[in-house]
């Protein structure tokens, strides 16, 4: 299973940016997709993430992040508005997904996709 992150760039404040990733592989269920964040010198943190139709946001980013996912093609998105210089940062898709299979759940991991955000 591969997870595939696009979308990343330089945007100056207050702009909008919109990030995708797409998983492959043998995939049996793809329970949760997401995203979280890790800026320089900081730990990797939430972002946003979806079961089903329920997401859940980091609240740094509710109200200006918008996550949605497309089960039939098995893609995450997120719509980024209202960018500041704090959501600088390497974006990481991640997944839970259940492979082909088996019956086990595994947690999955992008590269990242760099944001820069200047003031």
């Amino acid at each position: 299973v591969q997870l595939q992150a696009s979308g990343g760039g330089s945007v100056q404040a207050g702009g909008s940016l919109r990030l995708s990733c797409a998983a492959s592989g043998s995939i049996g269920r793809l329970n949760v997709m997401g995203w979280y964040r890790q800026a320089p010198g900081k730990q990797r943190e939430l972002v946003a993430i979806i079961s089903s139709d329920n997401p859940v946001y980091a609240d740094s980013v509710k109200g200006r992040f918008t996550i949605s996912r497309d089960s039939a093609k098995n893609m995450v998105f997120l719509q980024m508005n209202s960018l500041n210089p704090e959501d600088t940062a390497a974006y990481y898709c991640y997944a839970i997904i259940i492979p082909r299979g088996s019956s086990a759940t595994f947690q999955y991991w992008g590269q990242g996709t760099l944001v820069t955000v200047s003031s």
